[in-house]
């Protein structure tokens, strides 16, 4: 079983707040808007850490990360990314691979497909599970200050073999 702490948006900075969440994790997943590499630092040096970067992130951000990130945790294929959108109201340029990603599971192929999609930048805490792609929609919503959102959020979860469990939503008074 691996424990996942899924955060996005934390635009530069990472609230000590969160370190009780993201020290019991396995991993720690961002889906961009990291805001420096500083925070990305700080994150790795606490868990391993699976990224991409958003639209405020600099260069030195982006030289590290890719837009898009496709990986496999035991039995789960997850794509991420920062700009995604949700079920029924995705970024047009995801359509082609999520049509690749539908192909590939049906006919079994190595990579998979995609189980979980992983995406930010709304600042919009999102679960929905995509009936017409077959796969489960995270958002995280946003773990930093910056924006319109009354609270801070992350998700945490579980995958155990091809089982995505134990989601829990983590909110902290936005100060």
């Amino acid at each position: 079983m691996t424990r996942i702490a899924l955060l996005s948006d934390t635009h530069g900075l990472l609230d000590k707040r969160w370190l009780p969440y993201l020290e019991q994790s396995d991993e720690i997943w961002h889906a961009g808007d990291i805001g420096s590499s500083e925070v990305l630092q700080q994150l790795r040096e606490l868990k391993p850490t699976r990224a991409v970067y958003g639209n405020i992130d600099g260069g030195d951000v982006r030289w590290s990360l890719s837009e898009f990130y496709r990986f496999r945790v035991e039995e789960v294929n997850v794509l991420m990314t920062h700009i995604g959108g949700y079920p029924g109201r995705y970024n047009p340029w995801l359509l082609p691979m999520f049509r690749e990603a539908a192909e590939e599971k049906a006919g079994n192929s190595p990579k998979g497909g995609i189980d979980l999609f992983v995406c930010g930048h709304s600042h919009i805490l999102k679960v929905q599970y995509d009936k017409t792609w077959n796969f489960l929609t995270l958002n995280p919503g946003a773990a930093g200050k910056c924006g319109w959102q009354a609270v801070q959020t992350i998700l945490q979860f579980c995958v155990n073999g091809h089982e995505i469990s134990n989601l829990e939503v983590v909110e902290l008074e936005k100060i």
